[in-house]
Order: C-alpha cells, then sequence, then structure tokens
C-alpha cells in the first residue's frame, strides 16, 4: 500500500503549527500516521476501541459495528498498527487491539496551535 506507514513511527516533536518549518522527514512521518486516520473506518474504530468497556477490543468485536468483513476491519486494524496508533496482544487464537494513547496525545499536540495548547493543558 503506497503513502501508508508500514512501520511504527513516532509523530515529529515539531509542529507544523508552531511557526517553525517542518523538516522533509518530520512531515513525511506525519503525514503517514496522518493518512492512516483519513479513513472514516478507521476513525470509527479508533473511537470504538477507545469506548469499549476493557478499553481493547478483538475484530469479531469490531466487524458488526462497522458493518464490514473481518478481512476489511483485521487490514484497517494492521494499518493503524503500523502507524503507531494501536498496540497488538495476541491471546490464544485471538488478537486484541488497544490506543496509544501516547501517540494519540502527540498528534492532538502536533495539531494544537501553541496558545491553545496552553490554555487546554491549565484548565
Amino acid at each position: 500500500m503506497r503513502g501508508v506507514v508500514t512501520q511504527r513511527t513516532a509523530p515529529p516533536a515539531v509542529s507544523p503549527l508552531t511557526g517553525e518549518p517542518i523538516k522533509r522527514a518530520d512531515a513525511e512521518r506525519l503525514a503517514g500516521v496522518l493518512k492512516a486516520i483519513a479513513d472514516p473506518a478507521r476513525l470509527r474504530l479508533l473511537s470504538l476501541i477507545q469506548s469499549s468497556p476493557e478499553g481493547e477490543a478483538s475484530v469479531s468485536d469490531l466487524t458488526a459495528p462497522l458493518g464490514l468483513s473481518q478481512p476489511t476491519v483485521s487490514h484497517h486494524l494492521r494499518i493503524l498498527t503500523e502507524a503507531g496508533l494501536l498496540e497488538r496482544e495476541k491471546r490464544g487464537v485471538w488478537a486484541y487491539y488497544r490506543l496509544v494513547p501516547s501517540a494519540i496525545a502527540a498528534i492532538a499536540d502536533l495539531l494544537t496551535p501553541p496558545r491553545k495548547r496552553a490554555t487546554r493543558k491549565t484548565r
């Protein structure tokens, strides 16, 4: 799959909104992560996993709410995992997925202008 992150990557430390130019490698990493979440099914997957009572879910927990086949859900979960947004834990024949809070927070911080970020943290 062209353009999608194929290994765990961390978002760059410099935000494109800080007024500093973002380095090419950082821009490519950030674009890969953003591309991984720029799909309605993947956004729903992140939401479904985050809101599940245990904070984790298996493919079988996610197919019905999404209305997608198991292979399609697995494909989307793989992309989110490779982007570093989900962790995968194998238990017997099942794999369970949970959010990586630090990765989600890093993306939110990158996209929040510094003045708003300071205000949000003091609340």
